[in-house]
């Protein structure tokens, strides 16, 4: 388990993902407190709104606020990437996106293809479907992915057994990024895990993940207590 810091405490903004809201980040953000971060969440109207506001709101909060790390869960993953993307001089250090479709989402191809599924997107149809550019810019990237199939992509047959059930593992290989890791996890299990609470808590304060032996995933999805 990567040491709870003992001097100031590293900032970290959470960013959800599709039809969420910040309080479902709870779990990550308790972990991570306890592992030493003063932890803030970054919340936006995923369907209605869409991305294209929530970037230009989180580009104005990380400008007005300290330097801090970005983590983000799926949609949200590819919203902190997207926001440093647009606006490359902000004050961030690090970033981690947990099974976040950073090359285009099947499952979302799915939904935008049947007229009755496709308002399941809403406004993120195509940030979904498209994906984000190959990371080129100044923060590092870390992607951490899960690999316990079930979920909605595999109930409709739109990822098969190499994914989290939702994501497959081939979308979240972004080009650019740092660094790279899977956990036990499914891709809402990615939120309650213990062992990626671990694995966010160890790139942010090194740019590195932790060997699976150290970050620990022995006890089911949720990779234990912490």
């Amino acid at each position: 388990m990567p040491p709870a810091a003992t001097g100031p405490r590293e900032r970290v903004l959470l960013v959800h993902g599709l039809w969420n809201s910040p309080w479902w980040l709870l779990p990550l953000a308790l972990r991570l407190r306890r592992l030493g971060f003063e932890v803030e969440d970054f919340g936006y109207p995923s369907i209605v709104g869409g991305p294209e506001p929530a970037i230009a709101n989180l580009v104005e909060r990380l400008r007005a606020g300290p330097p801090c790390h970005l983590a983000g869960h799926s949609l949200g993953g590819l919203v902190a990437l997207e926001a440093l993307r647009r606006a490359p001089d902000l004050p961030v250090r690090r970033v981690v996106c947990l099974g976040s479709p950073l090359c285009g989402s099947a499952t979302a191809r799915l939904l935008a293809a049947h007229r009755r599924l496709a308002w399941l997107l809403g406004r993120s149809a195509p940030l979904l479907l498209c994906g984000c550019q190959p990371w080129s810019g100044r923060a590092e990237l870390g992607v951490i992915a899960g690999e316990v199939p079930r979920g909605v992509g595999r109930l409709l047959a739109a990822v098969g057994t190499d994914s989290d059930g939702t994501v497959a593992l081939a979308e979240t290989r972004l080009p650019g990024a740092s660094a790279y890791c899977r956990v036990r996890a499914s891709h809402t299990g990615l939120v309650f895990s213990a062992e990626a609470a671990r694995q966010v808590a160890a790139f942010l304060r090194a740019g590195a993940f932790l060997p699976p032996a150290r970050a620990g995933g022995g006890a089911g999805e949720g990779g234990g207590p912490l």
